[in-house]
């Protein structure tokens, strides 16, 4: 890729001096945010199916967190049977669709790959699991069917892929389920703070609509635990209670000047542009500093250099190889004109009234932590974007927490007799979208044996 975006967010109030709408016309803003990935063509499918070795003990299923028996769907796919290749990972992962554009196949079932191992070109499992999952949602219908009725009612808080996952799978096996959703769309994660160009056209919003073809699931959008409903009452309505609502909180930037215009969470960002109908109309600033190493970090910058941002750099507190981003995310920023600066921590804001620069320390990283070398340097800047983690909020009581998220034992169990939880809300586990799929179906797996 060349060294810029391919082709060439802002408050509620008015924008600070140097944010602003326009900076690329709309057909670069829309070659920019085209499908990264494209589908594979049915030869293009056989062709990477191909090059499978169909291992008997192979290492790419124990590297998949919703253990997808992948040799099995690709060689389902290199026999021209795509649909039952589809069914072999949906069984497994319902949201295979999205954990297909999403998840980071280079640091799981890819890296797994003997062929990684041999050849240092895995086998494109990602791509060969969106080839056969596309192909069956293009198919009227849905390929799973419920079970008999059992009777039994179960709530679950958050329509995000970990409750999405546990509803479906508690439907299909005869329960009736109602999903309550603190935002106004449902889909969590895959509908708001993924980069708009690895799930374009809507597909987020596409693959919800299917899932829901099971049936037996209603969604009530604009319920918040807490809020609106109490965890008390839920468990005296239903027979268990799901918690998968995520993390709405973000932590706050605890630097001086902190509360001038132009200094944003990076995940409302992302947000904002994901229900964009119109890309060339968001703002975005000339020169864009983003504050973190992670994912959020990674899209929230590529994507302000998408918008037409001049100067898009990121900083982080460690060394690179530290950064929880994965090293294929960080060279594609790179290779969208995106620049790292790591061992800085920020000290304060500049400008009057608005951004105009960000002050930084350099840090050493040593055995008892960050320690500061007493050099510093600032960067220009009329936007900053924060994205230094998220944080879960307040939790009924009742709920046992580890290290600020839900403590669970086993698939998913609680504190409190009959709830569960799975995804990023629940100590454990990665932040990922196919590890919140896999967490959500076994908590499901295990109300359905409790319940039945």
């Amino acid at each position: 890729m060349s060294s810029q975006p391919r082709s060439s967010g802002s408050r509620t109030a008015a924008p600070a001096a140097g944010i602003a709408a326009g900076r690329l016309p709309p057909e670069a803003i829309a070659a920019n945010f085209a499908d990264i990935a494209p589908r594979l063509t049915p030869h293009e499918a056989m062709v990477a199916a191909d090059r499978c070795y169909f291992c008997h003990d192979a290492p790419c299923i124990t590297a998949c967190p919703t253990s997808i028996d992948i040799p099995l769907f690709i060689r389902e796919i290199a026999t021209e049977q795509p649909l039952a290749a589809a069914r072999t990972i949906l069984s497994q992962n319902i949201l295979g669709g999205m954990c297909a554009r999403v998840c980071p196949t280079e640091t799981l079932c890819e890296e797994a790959c003997v062929r990684e191992a041999a050849e240092g070109k895995p086998v494109e499992i990602g791509r060969l699991q969106r080839f056969a999952t596309d192909a069956m949602m293009a198919r009227p219908g849905h390929p799973f069917s419920r079970a008999a009725a059992t009777g039994k009612r179960v709530a679950v808080v958050g329509a995000g892929p970990a409750g999405l996952a546990c509803a479906h799978r508690l439907a299909m096996l005869g329960h009736e389920v109602a999903v309550f959703d603190a935002r106004p769309r449902p889909g969590g994660l895959n509908e708001f703070g993924i980069a708009a160009y690895k799930a374009p056209e809507g597909f987020a919003q596409a693959e919800l609509d299917w899932l829901l073809g099971i049936g037996g699931i209603t969604i009530r959008q604009g319920v918040a635990l807490g809020r609106d409903v109490k965890l008390a009452a839920l468990r005296k309505s239903y027979d268990a209670v799901f918690l998968g609502m995520g993390l709405g909180g973000v932590n706050a930037l605890e630097v001086r000047g902190r509360k001038k215009a132009g200094l944003r969470a990076a995940v409302d960002f992302i947000a904002e542009l994901r229900q964009a109908e119109d890309l060339s109309a968001l703002p975005v600033g000339r020169r864009v500093v983003v504050i973190g190493g992670g994912m959020t970090a990674i899209d929230a910058a590529v994507q302000s250099k998408y918008l037409g941002a001049e100067e898009v750099t990121i900083v982080y507190r460690r060394a690179q190889a530290r950064m929880s981003a994965s090293r294929h995310e960080q060279e594609h920023a790179t290779d969208a004109g995106v620049r790292i600066l790591c061992n800085a921590v920020p000290l304060r804001l500049k400008g009057n009234g608005a951004v105009s620069a960000v002050e930084f320390a350099r840090v050493i990283e040593t055995p008892d932590g960050l320690m500061d070398s007493g050099e510093t340097f600032t960067l220009a800047a009329d936007q900053v974007f924060t994205a230094i983690g998220q944080s879960l909020g307040k939790l009924p009581k009742t709920l046992a927490t580890e290290r600020g998220k839900i403590r669970v034992e086993g698939p998913g169990r609680t504190s409190v007799p009959g709830v569960w939880a799975g995804g990023d809300c629940a100590a454990g586990g990665d932040d990922l979208t196919v590890t919140a799929v896999a967490e959500g179906r076994d908590a499901a797996m295990d109300i359905h044996r409790a319940l039945c």
